[in-house]
């Protein structure tokens, strides 16, 4: 995981923002395929891929976040 604690956040966050949001004119696609999947209408293997391909991103934004919360000592507690 040091690749992950060595790249920049706001990277990754912009990363994440952008394909979250893609395609900027239509309905993202990320919010399409995760209707589907609770819906129960995701089978088609491109669209299991396409749901990967632009959650991806946010799903490591989330990890980077957590690494970096966990990483920050916590000042001025129990003294």
């Amino acid at each position: 995981m040091k690749w992950l604690d060595r790249a920049p956040l706001s990277l990754i966050a912009i990363i994440a923002i952008l394909l979250a949001l893609a395609p900027f004119g239509a309905e993202p696609h990320l919010w399409q395929k995760l209707k589907m999947l609770f819906t129960g209408s995701l089978h088609r293997p491109i669209d299991i891929l396409d749901l990967f391909l632009h959650g991806a991103p946010a799903i490591v934004l989330a990890v980077k976040l957590v690494r970096v919360a966990r990483a920050r000592p916590v000042s001025g507690v129990g003294r």
